[in-house]
């Protein structure tokens, strides 16, 4: 029997990935409570009462009950659903670009944890290393069997990733007196170099900047703010990093061309 086309797995990945992120959303909930992600079961936060299975079923729950609890009626964050849909989505990209494949499920696997990080930064700005670093062996690992970087590779961008951001924050810290970068961000481009090599570093570091930069300069026009404005940079790691994942290699190509 021939093997299903691409097009036809991607659907079934992104069911896939929408389940893996209903377990994520209990990752983001639980973990920076030093709660188990494992038990109890999930349950509603307003009337503490345990959601049966049919009501956790990714994005079907959501729309049939329109985002509310059965037993109490209270509104679940949209967020919720958000989640799921954009792990779904990495899922399918992930089974699009790279196949049924080592390297994509340790693609998925970095994809994953970046999304826990970046929804934790937002509410918390904090990244566990409960993620961060384990994540770095981790990656060494994936990298080994990843042809397209190499444990050489990953080493070397795990060292670059948490020795520039260590780096910086020091260097902010002496000049202004004042903390600008936790050291959570160092471990989490720590584990970004590990999966995807050193040339992603530099990559994933200039696109975070610019992102944070733009959003940041926003919301300061838009608060009236100054310069102390508190932003999470976690999230902005993991958009260079997944941008890296997709376009990174062709766009470092092009640039080493561009140079001669």
């Amino acid at each position: 029997m021939s093997e299903l086309p691409i097009s036809c797995i991607a659907p079934l990945a992104f069911v896939c990935g929408a389940c893996i992120g209903s377990f994520l959303n209990v990752c983001i909930y639980r973990v920076p409570l030093g709660r188990s992600v494992v038990a109890p079961r999930s349950q509603c936060l307003h009337c503490s009462g345990q959601l049966a299975w049919y009501d956790t079923l990714p994005l079907v729950s959501y729309m049939v009950l329109g985002g509310r609890c059965r037993t109490c009626g209270a509104r679940f964050p949209f967020r919720y659903v958000f989640v799921e849909a954009l792990t779904g989505l990495l899922s399918a990209l992930i089974v699009y670009r790279f196949g049924l494949s080592l390297t994509g499920l340790g693609f998925f696997v970095l994809s994953a944890a970046l999304v826990v990080v970046s929804f934790i930064d937002l509410d918390h700005q904090i990244i566990p290393d409960a993620i961060s670093l384990p994540g770095v062996p981790l990656g060494v690992i994936f990298a080994g069997v990843n042809p397209a970087v190499g444990w050489q590779s990953a080493l070397i961008g795990a060292a670059l990733g948490g020795s520039i951001l260590f780096a910086v924050a020091l260097g902010y810290q002496t000049l202004t007196g004042r903390q600008g970068m936790g050291g959570g961000d160092v471990k989490l481009l720590a584990m970004i170099g590990a999966f995807l090599g050193w040339r992603a570093v530099p990559f994933t570091l200039l696109l975070a900047s610019c992102l944070g930069s733009v959003v940041g300069l926003g919301m300061m026009i838009r608060q009236r703010s100054d310069t102390r404005l508190t932003l999470p940079f976690g999230p902005f790691l993991a958009c260079g990093a997944l941008s890296y994942v997709f376009f990174g290699e062709a766009l470092v190509a092009w640039y080493f061309e561009v140079l001669g």
